[in-house]
């Protein structure tokens, strides 16, 4: 018993071994995604706070509201947003209604697999395709005097312009979005339509179920969160362009992003206090819609587990 004690007192006076996980170590595992970090930093978040800031100030930097209230009191700028939210609206919901049938279509519709690739190949490129190659694309195909209109005037006898088609209108933009909303939302829901398993199907037709009742009860509440969180990601990516829109009209079209930029750079319009107020809205609303965005997401994604 004594040596027992006292070999105990021993080991207990010895200093312990230095523990590894206490040894200081620069933490290499972040170096990879620190140019993400730092490109968000320098290119959204503090350039967000700087026109946050700005949207409540005059031009000598006093606080004020009248930024924000002239929003909603100046005809023109409620105006514009009113035309981009109807335009972005429409454009998301006839293009995520006509890319989830392409998407179905590649992905359960028994086609060869060779359709699927191609779709999705091309998909992944018209969904980034915008601006001024868009808009002279669209010009040289249902212009007035391009390819589209003049075969649809001299063979069939039809005059799109005669009928009331006009680029600058809430339809021809409509029509125009609808060139990068329907394969964006073919890229982001082919996944959610991948993550069906088959073994459902196979258990709904043991149950007796018939293929209307299976897509009623099974297929369409699994897609209705992915479906309604790529809706809103198509509102949002209608709401934010410009470049299209600009290059179709310049500064006389009255959508919120050209009137953010005639405030900022334009030579008439030039209030930058005002711009800033303008692209504050443009962030409340994009924002709620990422917001929502994200929580459907998530619940589809834990549906598809």
């Amino acid at each position: 018993m004594t040596d027992l004690s006292l070999s105990n007192q021993t080991f207990a006076t010895k200093p312990a071994p230095p523990n590894a996980a206490t040894t200081f170590r620069l933490p290499t595992q972040w170096i990879g995604v620190a140019p993400f970090f730092i490109f968000a930093l320098m290119f959204l978040i503090l350039p967000t706070i700087y026109l946050v800031f700005g949207a409540f100030q005059r031009s000598d930097g006093q606080f004020t509201l009248d930024n924000i209230l002239q929003l909603v009191s100046d005809p023109s700028i409620s105006s514009s947003y009113w035309v981009s939210i109807k335009i972005s609206f429409w454009s998301a919901i006839i293009g995520a209604f006509a890319g989830l049938a392409i998407a179905i279509a590649i992905v359960r519709g028994g086609l060869p697999s060779w359709t699927r690739s191609a779709t999705l190949t091309f998909s992944g490129v018209a969904s980034n395709f915008a601006g001024l190659p868009l808009a002279f694309a669209f010009l040289a195909t249902l212009g007035r005097v391009g390819i589209v209109t003049t075969l649809l005037r001299d063979v069939l006898n039809i005059n799109i312009y005669a009928m009331g088609f006009n680029f600058l209108t809430t339809s021809g933009l409509i029509a125009v979005y609808l060139f990068f909303q329907i394969p964006l939302m073919v890229v982001i829901i082919v996944p959610a339509i991948d993550g069906i398993k088959k073994e459902w199907g196979e258990a709904a037709s043991t149950l007796g179920a018939t293929q209307w009742q299976y897509w009623r009860m099974v297929v369409i509440p699994v897609l209705w969160p992915s479906f309604l969180g790529t809706v809103i990601l198509l509102f949002a990516n209608a709401f934010g362009a410009i470049a299209t829109a600009y290059a179709f009209a310049g500064p006389a079209l009255n959508i919120v992003p050209i009137k953010l930029y005639s405030q900022i750079n334009g030579d008439v319009l030039h209030n930058p206090q005002l711009g800033y107020a303008i692209a504050f809205g443009m962030i409340v609303i994009t924002g709620l819609a990422n917001v929502f965005y994200i929580w459907f997401r998530t619940r589809s994604e834990r549906w598809l587990k």
